[in-house]
């Protein structure tokens, strides 16, 4: 896993935010959540994790899940 970066709700996200990854990440900000999102790489992939409890991630198919944390 390789750590990106963090940046607050409501801010704009930091130019490492994959463009693919912003309208998950503005969906689920939508929804009135606050918090920190922490952009993380694993296998390659970007994921975007609120502290809220939801995450935003690059399937290996390529699609964009928007989706309350996985147990």
């Amino acid at each position: 896993m390789q750590l990106g970066t963090r940046w607050a709700t409501g801010a704009e996200p930091p130019a490492s935010v994959p463009a693919s990854l912003r309208p998950g990440i503005a969906e689920v900000e939508a929804k009135g959540l606050n918090g920190h999102w922490t952009l993380t790489w694993l296998e390659g992939r970007p994921i975007a994790e609120l502290d809220a409890g939801w995450e935003v991630l690059l399937t290996a198919s390529g699609d964009v899940v928007a989706r309350p944390f996985q147990d």
